[in-house]
């Protein structure tokens, strides 16, 4: 008895188990999202970031046909809910909208205790947005400019203070990039937040700080404190008539803010594309667009390729002011 039948009969069985192993998870992916998508923030309700997801989250639900639900899971300076992301299924149904901190500077502020590599562990979706810092310094302070600053911070050598939000923060490593480059000395006074930090600058309590614009503009409109420079390396519309560090004898100086939307590692191209197609859109919106600029953030998406090139690039610069502070908080 001829054994071809059924050979061909397992050769057929064969192909059309391959053939649906290609195409199941393809049609999978073409029907996503069958469900409500998590947009993780590592931060409190009410807190830039959570501002910002959620400005973005309603008309992403609208343009997938499923709700965007926003997850608030504060905690380490973002790390607790990126860590979340990090390690949560890769099916696109958990994302993680956060800030810089938690991908650039973190890895090697916490070498032992982070728990997730985020160009490892996460797939980067899209940039969101940017936003300098404000160089911030009293109203009676006699210095008009950062130049003005430098010379008054040489003369004053030791005895000037600034504000920062702790160790690590944003505000602590850009002031301390700054004193590198200008050869100055200040000694940093870590307060709870940034609001605390502004009090302190219009007490006169500390000389400076590097501030969110959110938080310094008000202040700096009502007369209370002036604002030197901002720390991108172009000129801000948001921010306009405050000329850059760049622009002061600083060139090359960045510090900038910005928001990007992640998922976990793995999760499917086709579903990381649709997100980033349809981001793109609302982040260029007039609506989101307006929203961003209360916040004084620029809208900027990217693609995925663009978003994993700034991160290793910023944290190669960071990483260099983290050793040479010899900084850890593990």
């Amino acid at each position: 008895m001829s054994h071809a039948p059924r050979a061909g009969r397992l050769l057929r069985r064969a192909c059309l188990s391959l053939l649906a192993a290609v195409v199941l998870p393809a049609a999978a992916h073409a029907e996503w999202p069958e469900r409500p998508i998590h947009l993780v923030v590592p931060f409190p309700p009410g807190s830039s970031p959570d501002l910002l997801a959620r400005t973005i989250a309603e008309p992403l639900g609208q343009a997938l046909g499923q709700s965007i639900v926003v997850d608030n899971k504060p905690g380490a300076g973002g790390n607790i809910g990126t860590r979340l992301v990090a390690q949560s299924k890769p099916d696109g149904y958990t994302l993680v909208y956060t800030i810089n901190g938690p991908l650039v500077t973190a890895p090697t502020l916490y070498k032992k205790t982070l728990g997730y590599d985020p160009l490892k562990d996460l797939a980067p979706v899209t940039l969101v947005a940017t936003s300098p810092n404000v160089l911030t310094v009293p109203a009676n302070l006699p210095a008009n400019d950062v130049q003005d600053f430098v010379k008054l911070a040489r003369d004053k050598a030791g005895a000037l203070n600034y504000g920062s939000v702790g160790p690590g923060s944003s505000a602590h490593l850009a002031m301390e990039m700054f004193k590198y480059e200008a050869k100055a000395d200040l000694a940093q006074i870590p307060y709870p937040g940034f609001p605390q930090v502004i009090t302190a600058i219009i007490g006169g309590d500390v000389q400076a700080g590097f501030m969110v614009p959110a938080i310094a503009m008000p202040q700096v409109r009502s007369g209370k404190v002036k604002a030197l420079a901002i720390t991108s390396l172009e000129p801000s519309a948001e921010l306009p008539g405050i000329p850059t560090m760049a622009q002061q004898g600083f060139p090359g100086f960045e510090a900038i803010s910005w928001n990007a939307i992640l998922a976990p590692a793995g999760t499917p191209a086709p579903v990381i594309e649709r997100l980033n197609r349809e981001l793109a859109t609302i982040i260029g919106s007039d609506a989101v667009r307006k929203q961003l600029a209360l916040q004084y953030f620029t809208p900027a998406p990217s693609t995925p390729e663009a978003l994993t090139h700034r991160i290793r690039s910023e944290k190669a610069r960071w990483d260099a002011v983290i050793e040479r502070l010899k900084l850890s908080l593990d």
